[in-house]
């Protein structure tokens, strides 16, 4: 399988404050990689570097390498907006556009790059509604508020929206950490399904989730990249440790 992402001597900072030390990792095409530690060990962090939203931050830096399909994103001359449409981001807690419509809020994205007409708006909102699978739920609704839905529907609605602007990556910050299991089942299913079409990266508290769902887990702790496998034997055979110990429960 090959490498959608290459990250290689990732560092970042807050200020003068340094949140990541030295990350190198790989993560394959089409497929779930999960980012687990306890809280503060720079998993947000780590991935926000991924599609240079970190650098949003006042005074936040970085510098090492994060290779897209080869290519450095942090080369001289490429445009962040052009990366972060490339490598989608869903957040902790869901964030749709309070002003606009369940339908609104799945184009909004698309229709800053592009003009198009109330058909294929609907066209464009239906195909993304049903790869997030929420279009059996909202379809007689899509004209109320997005934040109208329940907080897994919004989610799912945020993940529609980061879908339909058609990125190759999608990167997820503690998605279903404010949703309750029901609707955490269902984000898991949806990302199960996703990954036939796309690259994920799931940071996650949830270690029963990281086992349920992905096919590779990193293991972070204190800014470090302590360990980095296939998700069985990260739970059943790690190499350090400090990974046993955390994914069973002695520490975190």
């Amino acid at each position: 399988m090959a490498d959608k992402i290459y990250v290689e001597g990732l560092n970042a900072w807050f200020g003068k404050v340094q949140a990541v030390f030295d990350i190198d990792i790989k993560v394959p095409e089409k497929s779930i990689t999960a980012i687990i530690g306890p809280s503060g060990c720079g998993k947000s962090t780590f991935i926000r570097c991924l599609n240079r939203l970190h650098e949003e931050v006042p005074g936040a830096w970085s510098k090492g390498k994060v290779l897209l399909d080869g290519e450095d994103v942090y080369k001289p001359g490429m445009d962040p907006v052009l990366i972060r449409g490339r490598m989608g981001m869903v957040f902790q807690k869901p964030n749709p556009f309070p002003t606009m419509s369940i339908k609104e809020n799945v184009v909004a994205g698309v229709l800053l790059n592009r003009r198009m007409g109330g058909a294929e708006i609907d066209e464009v909102a239906e195909k993304y509604l049903r790869l997030a699978a929420l279009w059996d739920e909202v379809k007689d609704k899509l004209d109320k508020p997005g934040v109208s839905l329940s907080g897994g529907q919004q989610q799912r609605l945020c993940i529609a929206r980061a879908l339909a602007v058609e990125p190759e990556v999608l990167l997820a910050d503690e998605p279903a950490s404010a949703l309750d299991p029901i609707s955490t089942a269902k984000m898991e299913d949806l990302f199960t399904d996703l990954k036939e079409r796309y690259t994920i990266v799931v940071v996650t508290h949830n270690m029963q989730q990281a086992a349920r769902m992905s096919d590779r887990t990193a293991f972070f702790l204190s800014g470090k990249l302590i360990e980095y496998d296939e998700t069985g034997t990260i739970f059943t055979n790690p190499t350090h440790k400090e990974t046993e110990d955390y994914v069973t429960g002695r520490f975190g």
